[in-house]
C-alpha cells in the first residue's frame, strides 16, 4: 500500500514546522519543547484551514491553501501552549 500524500498537505505541513521551529528558536526550546510546538503548529494550522473554508474566508492563499486563517490558528496555538506549559 502506498502513502499518497497532496501538495497541499504537505505544503501546509512545511509552513506549520516552520512556525514551530522559528518559535521554539524564539523561545530557547528544548527539542522536547519543538516536538510539543509542531504538534500545536500542525493541529492550529488545520484548525485555521478549516475555519478558514468553512467559513469561506479568501484573504491570502496559496493554492488551496488558507495562509492567513492557518498562521492565525498556528500562531494562537503555539502561544497557547507556551502559556499552558510555563503556567
Amino acid at each position: 500500500m502506498q502513502l499518497v500524500l497532496s501538495p497541499p498537505l504537505v505544503l501546509s505541513i512545511i509552513i506549520a514546522s516552520a512556525y514551530a521551529a522559528l518559535f521554539n528558536l524564539w523561545q530557547g526550546g528544548t527539542p522536547k519543547d519543538l516536538l510539543l510546538y509542531l504538534l500545536s503548529s500542525w493541529l492550529g494550522f488545520g484548525l485555521g484551514e478549516l475555519a478558514g473554508d468553512l467559513f469561506g474566508l479568501d484573504i491570502l492563499m496559496i493554492g488551496q491553501i488558507h495562509l492567513v486563517e492557518g498562521t492565525i490558528g498556528a500562531l494562537l496555538l503555539l502561544v497557547v501552549v507556551r502559556w499552558l506549559k510555563t503556567s
